[in-house]
Order: C-alpha cells, then structure tokens, then sequence
C-alpha cells in the first residue's frame, strides 16, 4: 500500500462521514472516556438503534466509573436486561472496580493497562483511545473487518490468526495523520450503513474505484464467513409460581452459564423434578397447573425450547423467604431486577 491510497482510503472515508456519517449519537455529546467505553461496550453484538435507549437510561442512574462501580449487581444486570450477552455487563462492572481500586475512578490512557480490562480487548481499547483521546490506534471490529476485506480482496475468515493479522496491519496503515476522531467512527458507521453485510449500496460507496471487491464481482463472498453447523438443541421447564399478592418466585441463575447470576424462573428438567421443586417452595396443588405456549430462544452456541408451567392461586412455602437463592417478586416492580428478555416476555403475558 502506497500514502496515495493510504490518504485516500481515509479522505473519502471523512468526506463521506461528515456528509453521511452519524453526528448526533448519545455518547458523542459530550464524549468522554466512560461514556464511549460504555457504548463500545454496548454495541458489541447489537445494533445502534437498539442500544440507544439502554444507553441512555444506564448512563442517567450510572453516569460515572465511581457509580457503576458501586452499583449492587443486580442493578447493573437490571439495567442491562434485554440487550444479551450478559457477560458484558458483568466484565464492565468488573473492570469499573478495577478503576476505582487501581486508576483513581478513571479509564487509563496507556493502551496495556486499558485492554487489560474485563472486556476490554485490542479493538476496543483502540476505540476508546482513539474517540476519547484523539490517539491514533486502529480498531477492527466486525464492520471495520468486511470493509477491508471486501476493498482489499482479501479472502479466508477474518478471525483466523493470520487474515486477522493482516488486516490489523492494513488498519494501521489506513490511519490518517489527523481527525482519528471523526476517521474511528467514520470506518464503524460506513460498515454498519453502507458497506453492509447483505445488500450494501455500492453505487453510493466513496471507495468504488479502488475496491476490489466490487471490481472482481466479490462483494457478496466478502468478508468470507466460517462454515456455519447446526445449532444444538436444549429443552427445559420454566415454573411460573403466582401468588395471589401478584408476585412470582424468582430463582438465581448459577455464577457461569448462560444468563449466570441473573435472576429468572426456576428450571427443572422434566414433570417430577417440577413436582418436587413445587412441594418444597410453594403451597399449591401440582397438577393445577397450566401449560403456556412454548417460548424458543436461540443463544449463539444453542437452540432454547421453554416449555413454561404456570400456577396461579401459590403461596409461599413457611420455609422459604427472600434470600439470595430465591425470592418473591412484585410483578409491578419486576423492572427492578435483571431478567432475561424471554424471561420477562413471558412474564408480561401472563393470563
């Protein structure tokens, strides 16, 4: 790669952004080290559209790096629920105490220290130098990875070490002198609204002329993906228990796993353990039962059949309090621990 195309590649990429580009997102007025942190963060796994209301209520009742460090667990996870991928908000709360404990409330600016962060991996530490600080590092992340691919011809899987090295190199060497600002958030929006991975606009690309992929009629083969297998499938009873002072019993999840340490509903594995659960933790007649509609919920790694169990007229069982294993929570207040989004769905339909 020679400067011409370097300073090509990224002055259409500046020019495009400050015509097209996304000016007016949450965490660029003001941006600040935590907030593009937490939108980095956010927008691992998940759309722009989706994360601006999560973003925007998190940051108001966690505005800084001391509050979120502070915050119970189940707040962090409450305000998190429905976004997925759990694990974020766990290392994010992790990596705040981190701060708190070792950098005096802040982010660090030296790059080992911040990537060596829960959560914080090479991309994203790039991200938050280069938007936050202004730093000239380079970030790869999903979007950045296919734009590349497809402008360089570049084939094979992306995550494979060494197209992965490579296109860190070719990151690199893409970086403007100046603007690393406007460059960083330009590459990512021209990923996520031009250069798409299903029907990208092509005839409106400001990188048409040099980009192999479309000169080599490739652009729908890049960036190559890895070959895909079918996803495993898993099945389990959920158990609704409604008492009449319209709560229901929660259960902790278990501290790894899927959803781990969340709250959600007691799971058993089939009709007897169902019945043995029922008899130790609520007063109410086992086969007064009624079966909901099956919920499917697909993971990355696995497919989820739900098959929930709903009683409505429960009691507590006198032996069983709110501790940290289970509790009774108000439907009306259920916004204030974290569940999983099918969780939560089925909740609102109850009958």
């Amino acid at each position: 790669m020679n400067a011409a195309t370097d300073d090509n590649f990224a002055n259409r990429l500046l020019k495009w952004f400050d015509h097209d580009g996304r000016h007016d997102l949450p965490w660029q007025h003001p941006r600040k080290p935590y907030r593009v942190w937490l939108a980095e963060i956010m927008l691992q796994q998940t759309q722009v559209q989706t994360v601006i209301p999560y973003y925007r209520r998190f940051v108001d009742t966690l505005p800084d790096i001391p509050a979120l460090a502070a915050a119970d667990a189940d707040q962090v996870l409450a305000l998190w629920a429905g976004l997925g991928y759990y694990a974020r908000a766990r290392h994010l709360h992790q990596a705040a105490k981190i701060c708190v404990e070792l950098h005096d409330g802040d982010l660090p600016t030296e790059f080992s220290a911040l990537s060596a962060l829960p959560g914080i991996g090479r991309s994203t530490a790039g991200a938050i130098l280069a938007q936050a600080h202004g730093l000239r590092f380079a970030i790869l992340d999903g979007n950045v990875k296919r734009v590349l691919c497809r402008y360089h011809g570049i084939g094979g899987v992306p995550a494979a070490t060494a197209v992965e090295k490579q296109l860190w190199r070719i990151a690199e060497d893409h970086l403007p002198a100046e603007r690393l600002v406007d460059y960083t958030q330009a590459i990512m929006d021209f990923g996520a609204t031009l250069c798409t991975r299903h029907d990208p606009a092509c005839v409106l690309c400001p990188l048409q002329v040099d980009c192999v992929a479309l000169r080599e009629g490739r652009v729908a083969e890049l960036a190559e993906s890895k070959p895909g297998k079918p996803l495993p499938e898993r099945r389990t009873l959920m158990l609704v228990l409604h008492d009449d002072a319209g709560r229901v019993l929660l259960a902790r999840r278990p501290p790894t796993g899927v959803w781990s340490g969340m709250w959600s509903l007691p799971e058993v594995a089939n009709h007897d353990q169902a019945r043995d659960f029922v008899h130790q933790h609520a007063q109410v007649e086992f086969d007064s039962n009624r079966p909901m509609a099956l919920i499917e919920h697909t993971f990355s790694h696995y497919r989820l059949h739900i098959a929930p169990l709903y009683w409505r007229d429960a009691r507590p069982a006198a032996r069983i309090g709110d501790n940290d294993q289970y509790r009774w929570q108000a439907l009306s207040e259920i916004d204030e621990v974290g569940l999983p989004a099918p969780v939560r769905k089925l909740l609102g339909n109850l009958p």
